[in-house]
């Protein structure tokens, strides 16, 4: 097959596996190439690991999809780094194991008033780490943008530091490991995975306040580190002294170095933000469309990433276009709930209606997973679509305390950030809680 038309095959398949899965289109994927099509395989080239492990958690399946159906053969896919600058090699020793997403970098972080002081403090900590601010401790609610500000660090590090060792995972993360090692008689080993490290970073860490023995070896875990003179980053939902249940002598040594809140981004942060992940996804939109996004958006991050994957697959789904005009009308559903109250019966009638539960089994004490996954979405649904407080939506729930609906919240918005399967209903139940009704 002659080298254009292997070219032109890509070409075919790099498009259609945009219009197959517009919620992970990034502007990057030009950087991508074929370094091999052939008997039924196709081997796609990365400019480094982090995209390429991106590629694989969140795009295989589209990219596989559309390579047989550009093909019309069977065809698998896989993605690996086959140019590498010597910078990118130093640094494969200390990122083996990160997942870190490839847009989750301090280029792409939009800085305004609401989250100065957490952006400063990251940077400061990835050019010196365990010598600026340690442990540092960002907190805020879902979705403003401190899993960005964590994956930043741990990139950069990676990359400024020859050799060091960088462990980076969620709160649950490190308790089902915890567990395991202790199911295997494998303590001494999980103790030495995680109290070598030259950085440590944990995602959500309000989550050890239900376990007491995974709090006993975290507390000793912190001192080995703090000791030692290795960073340690973590981030929670709220700051050390208001989440419940955690020990005292955590709730000290987590204050012991900088905590710094992210708050939600102002009307004008949020502008600069839509451009910016529209400039990622190489989407091209107008300052009025930015505007009239950022307008109608408040909640977080998150809800201004999927007005604009709603209008980009618009956008090549009808042929046209991108102006304010579909902008409106794309998005006049997703995002009317600006103009319209929403209440927590509304997503309970749509989330019990898509499970076929009644709002019986959701307020009962059940725990089986057909009930608790349904219980679980509307805590998470109402806190983002709602202006309620977190006991009044565990009140309609069962009388649920906060810490209840602070979990569910959290598990389900990092399912919502894994698992592509539930991002997408995720983002189907919301169009049908916002839909205006037709008169």
């Amino acid at each position: 097959m002659a080298v254009r038309e292997v070219e032109d095959i890509f070409a075919d398949i790099l498009d259609r596996a945009k219009a197959l899965d517009p919620d992970n289109v990034r502007r990057w994927f030009e950087k991508l190439d074929i370094a091999h099509l052939s008997g039924g395989s196709l081997e796609i080239g990365c400019p480094d690991e982090v995209t390429a492990q991106f590629l694989r958690d969140n795009c295989k399946n589209s990219f596989t999809r559309a390579a047989q159906q550009i093909t019309g053969h069977l065809v698998t896919v896989d993605f690996n780094v086959v140019a590498r600058e010597q910078a990118g090699r130093r640094s494969q020793r200390s990122m083996p194991t990160l997942k870190l997403h490839p847009d989750y970098t301090f280029d792409s972080f939009v800085v305004g008033p609401s989250n100065r002081l957490a952006h400063a403090s990251c940077v400061a900590v990835s050019h010196s780490p365990g010598d600026t601010y340690n442990p540092l401790f960002l907190y805020g609610n879902v979705g403003l943008g401190k899993t960005h500000l964590l994956h930043a660090v741990c990139y950069e590090a990676g990359k400024k530091f020859d050799g060091e060792v960088v462990q980076f995972l969620s709160c649950e993360g490190f308790v089902n490991r915890f567990i395991r090692a202790i199911e295997q008689g494998n303590l001494a080993g999980f103790q030495s995975q995680f109290r070598t490290v030259d950085m440590l970073v944990i995602d959500d860490i309000q989550f050890l306040r239900e376990h007491e023995h995974s709090q006993e070896e975290f507390f000793h875990t912190f001192n080995a580190l703090y000791n030692s003179g290795k960073q340690i980053i973590l981030s929670a939902d709220s700051p050390p002294g208001k989440i419940p249940s955690l020990e005292e002598r955590l709730i000290s040594r987590f204050n012991w170095g900088l905590v710094a809140r992210i708050d939600p981004p102002s009307y004008e942060t949020r502008v600069a933000i839509v451009q910016k992940k529209a400039h990622l996804r190489g989407i091209s939109i107008s300052d009025d469309i930015a505007e009239y996004i950022a307008r109608k958006v408040h909640a977080n991050i998150r809800e201004l990433e999927g007005a604009l994957t709603t209008l980009y697959a618009v956008a090549m789904t009808t042929g046209e276009a991108i102006s304010l005009e579909l902008a409106q009308t794309a998005l006049g559903g997703q995002i009317s709930l600006a103009a319209r109250h929403i209440n927590i019966t509304n997503i309970i009638d749509v989330v019990t209606r898509h499970f076929d539960v009644r709002l019986a089994d959701l307020q009962s004490k059940r725990r089986s997973q057909s009930i608790t996954m349904p219980r679980q979405i509307c805590m998470y649904l109402a806190s983002n679509l709602t202006k309620h407080s977190l006991e009044e939506i565990g009140g309609h729930l069962g009388g649920r305390d906060h810490t209840t609906v602070m979990h569910a919240c959290s598990k389900i918005g990092q399912a919502d950030r894994s698992d592509p399967e539930m991002h997408e209903l995720l983002a189907e139940l919301t169009k049908q809680i916002t839909q205006v009704p037709k008169a």
